[in-house]
């Protein structure tokens, strides 16, 4: 299964995405520098909400004008997940479908990972640290990283995991690792893998996905991107997901919920 399959099923499937109308579309800029850190992490997202849940897709500068929040609002689900829109907009739609459909806080094999209330560098931390609780990491354990978030790389570490980082923008993990933009190098010699929800935004998902099928290697999504998405391939290839749902964890001081799935794959 693809994404294009995936979203294949959904046109032809019940209830039908034409009954579902976006009631409101975001764009959304926001910049993160930790304490002590020397790098901005620099995160623009669309949002589309549909009922009680947001379709989330995050996406790279210039990608997506603000002016699209004007035509989106009032639209269907069918009518965007047919169109030509950017990428990321489709993807927030599929995401708002299976999210509407079937809210992490309600499903059956969600594991509910409550965030504790904090600063952004606590709670980021702890965010991380229940993400790398999704892996077996033993000593030694070489493990692929598709988008570097320097405190799950020190999360990795911490656990015994040797971490091989790749992401396209940066050159180096605060830690002083070395970072490649060869997503397959990476995967290839890694003993299990963590990715980035943000594949799926940037058309690398089923790639990174057939991949790690062809390996029979262990999987993990941290996601906020599509994290709805993600849970549909759970024993299609992602062995594991950490599915954060809008309002993320950067936007609050406050206690907040992540939900955590595991496949016997």
């Amino acid at each position: 299964m693809t994404v294009t399959d995936l979203t294949a099923a959904v046109l032809a499937g019940s209830p039908s995405p034409a009954n579902f109308n976006i009631t409101s579309a975001f764009w959304l800029h926001h910049t993160t520098r930790l304490p002590g850190a020397d790098v901005t992490y620099r995160n623009y997202y669309v949002l589309l909400r549909v009922g009680e849940v947001f379709g989330a897709c995050s996406f790279e500068a210039g990608e997506l004008d603000p002016s699209y929040c004007a035509d989106t609002s009032g639209r269907t689900l069918a009518d965007v997940l047919t169109s030509d829109d950017p990428l990321p907009v489709r993807i927030a739609a599929l995401d708002a479908y299976l999210a509407a459909v079937e809210p992490h806080h309600t499903s059956e094999q969600a594991e509910e990972i409550v965030l504790p209330a904090g600063t952004p560098d606590v709670r980021a931390r702890a965010r991380d640290a229940a993400v790398a609780g999704l892996l077996d990491v033993a000593d030694g354990t070489k493990v692929a990283l598709i988008g570097v978030v320097n405190p799950l790389v020190d999360a990795i570490t911490e656990r015994g995991g040797v971490c091989l980082p790749c992401d396209f923008n940066l050159r180096e993990t605060a830690s002083g690792l070395p970072v490649s933009r060869d997503m397959i190098e990476v995967v290839d010699a890694a003993d299990a893998v963590v990715a980035t929800g943000m594949t799926l935004s940037n058309g690398t998902f089923d790639v990174l996905l057939t991949r790690c099928r062809e390996q029979s290697k262990p999987l993990a999504v941290y996601a906020q991107t599509g994290s709805a998405v993600v849970r549909a391939f759970l024993g299609e290839g992602v062995t594991a997901l950490s599915a954060e749902p809008f309002p993320f964890s950067q936007f609050s001081s406050r206690p907040s919920s992540l939900y955590r799935y595991r496949t016997d794959q």
